[in-house]
């Protein structure tokens, strides 16, 4: 398409960079993130999960993800199930977060999470809110973002797609890096 009017071809291209600065927001590297306890799911239990409580045990890698049971977050889903024990081997812990009720994230610990990590309620879309993880064209549910957070709370790694397919891979890279790093 080939704009004849300047002032139009400005607005259109105005409005993508705004969209992309949009899509693209998230908690920087480095920055403290912000602390938060909410029910989760695990092995289709409920629980309080405590943002705090679990970064005393290590780093947590924290993906946000729009919608349990739809295709890209089940493939998400099972592929941080099959890497669960390589986190678990360098200390971190995975938890996944997105505005879907207790109820169904009981059924999706068991069925795409497999029992392997857990997966938490942010009913209201506060928590995705505070992490600029919300999704820009539907800000009541979360857009694919993964952190990686130091056990002092602080975002060591961020990768924002909403392809499912390098979320695993990107952030055990760089938990490995943090626990090179890391004296034992």
């Amino acid at each position: 398409m080939i704009f004849k009017n300047r002032r139009l071809c400005l607005c259109v291209a105005a409005s993508l960079a705004l969209v992309n600065s949009v899509a693209l927001a998230s908690l920087a590297v480095g920055q403290l993130t912000p602390d938060f306890t909410t029910e989760a799911a695990l092995g289709g239990n409920a629980f309080k999960f405590s943002l705090a409580d679990t970064l005393k045990k290590g780093p947590v890698v924290l993906y946000f993800y729009p919608k349990a049971f739809t295709s890209g977050c089940t493939i998400e889903a099972h592929n941080f199930a099959e890497a669960t024990s390589k986190f678990n081997a360098l200390g971190a812990t995975v938890v996944g977060i997105s505005n879907d009720n207790i109820e169904t994230l009981k059924k999706f610990s068991v069925e795409a999470c497999r029992d392997k990590f857990a997966v938490a309620a942010d009913n209201n879309a506060h928590i995705m809110k505070m992490y600029d993880a919300a999704l820009w064209i539907k800000p009541d549910m979360a857009d694919r973002i993964s952190y990686v957070i130091s056990p002092e709370g602080k975002v060591l790694y961020v990768y924002s797609s909403l392809s499912p397919d390098q979320h695993v891979e990107n952030t055990l890279q760089a938990v490995e890096k943090w626990r090179a790093l890391v004296p034992r």
